[in-house]
């Protein structure tokens, strides 16, 4: 148990290390956007409508038995940048191995973007994400004022557990 939790913690300060390394993320934002596109063009509605929306180009998770993600980001309006933000998540349950993700967070007024930038927003477990995938279509709508999607870039994770993503916002 005493090795589990060792290697648990080591994972998960290799993920924060590289979250605090590099706090501007925005050319890799810009990419990360192009990718979503490039892989289902559908999702460029919600890009030309949305209030805002929150881009983190590479989240990375991991975890055996406990797990965890982390992954910088940066806040759009009016299709600029306004801020950047970090995200954490804590899970605990059935989980083993880790994965990258790319996650763009559309925020659909103004009471949602002030919600998310207010600096202490988190999503709780219920909160889903529609994965991306060429050619599917989406029939989804906002909840809350939010929708989330995700776009898979590698690695395997197995996980059926309980846990919540944290965001820390910070306006230019």
């Amino acid at each position: 148990m005493k090795t589990k939790f060792t290697i648990i913690t080591l994972f998960l300060l290799a993920f924060s290390f590289g979250s605090y390394a590099q706090k501007d993320v925005s050319d890799k934002s810009a990419e990360a956007i192009k990718e979503f596109k490039h892989t289902n063009d559908k999702i460029t509605k919600y890009f030309n409508s949305a209030y805002g929306y929150a881009v983190f180009p590479s989240i990375g998770k991991g975890g055996l038995g406990v797990g965890g993600a982390t992954g910088n980001g940066t806040i759009y309006r009016g299709g600029a940048v306004v801020g950047d933000c970090r995200m954490s998540q804590v899970t605990v349950g059935f989980q083993a191995g880790g994965q990258a993700y790319s996650e763009v967070i559309f925020f659909k007024d103004k009471a949602a973007f002030d919600r998310f930038t207010g600096d202490k927003f988190e999503f709780a477990a219920q909160a889903t994400a529609v994965a991306v995938t060429a050619g599917a279509s989406f029939d989804v709508d906002y909840r809350d004022g939010i929708l989330i999607f995700t776009h898979a870039k590698g690695g395997l994770m197995y996980e059926a557990s309980v846990g919540g993503q944290k965001f820390k916002t910070e306006m230019r």
